[in-house]
Parts: structure tokens; sequence; C-alpha cells
């Protein structure tokens, strides 16, 4: 079984970035794909992006594509989102999640196996 930690989230004024954090314990992700999801107020749970561990593979929503990046430092056992731009519709819940990898990226939530907690993400003046 994968542990994830969320950590970075808070609040941020309109225009802003910030980066979130995923660390994993348990196992090492060499065979896995770590993904981010948001869940908006009132809306349902949203795939943002995935990364493969072992090659950097990635997938990106194309509603986000150039205003976050995905990435991964596989020694730390970490994966990162790094947000550009945010606006108060980035507001929400920020979760990863852990799925292993078979060549294949889901952007289903029920795809995904392991999950960490969340951390809240606010975009407010």
């Amino acid at each position: 079984q994968v542990q994830l930690v969320e950590s970075g989230g808070g609040l941020v004024e309109p225009g802003g970035s910030l980066r979130l954090s995923c660390t994993a314990s348990g196992r090492t992700l060499s065979d896995y794909t770590m993904a981010w999801f948001r869940q908006a107020p009132g809306k349902e749970r949203e795939f943002l992006a995935c990364i493969s561990w072992r090659g950097a593979n990635i997938l990106y929503s194309e509603a986000y594509l150039g205003r976050f990046d995905i990435s991964r430092e596989s020694a730390k056992n970490t994966g990162y989102l790094q947000m550009y731009s945010l606006e108060a519709e980035d507001t929400g819940i920020y979760y990863c999640a852990t799925a292993l990898y078979s060549g294949v990226f889901y952007r289903a939530a029920s795809k995904y196996e392991s999950w960490g907690q969340g951390t809240q993400v606010t975009v407010s003046s």
C-alpha cells in the first residue's frame, strides 16, 4: 500500500502561483503513476495531470496545459504540481493519487488506488 501526503496549499491572491507537494511512503513508485485531482465546491473531482514515475511521461488535462506543471523527484518519492496564474475558480481541495502503470494514463478517479488526504487551495483577494 502507498501512503500519500499532500502539502503546500494555502491562500493565494488571483494571478499568483503555488507549488503543491505529494510525498509517498510505504513503497517506491517505480511502477506507478501519480496524478493530481481537484475538487472544487459543488463540483466533481477533476483530473489535472499525471506523471509516470519511471520515465516521467506526462499527461495534462487540456484545460490546464501551459498553466500547471507536473514533475517528480524520484529519489525523494515526491511529486509536485506547480500552478501559475491562479484564479478564483482554481479554489478547491487538491489531491494526489497513485496507480500501477501499465503504459496507459487514466483520467478517472476510480482508476487510482491510493489517495492523499487533500490540501486546500483558496484563491482570493
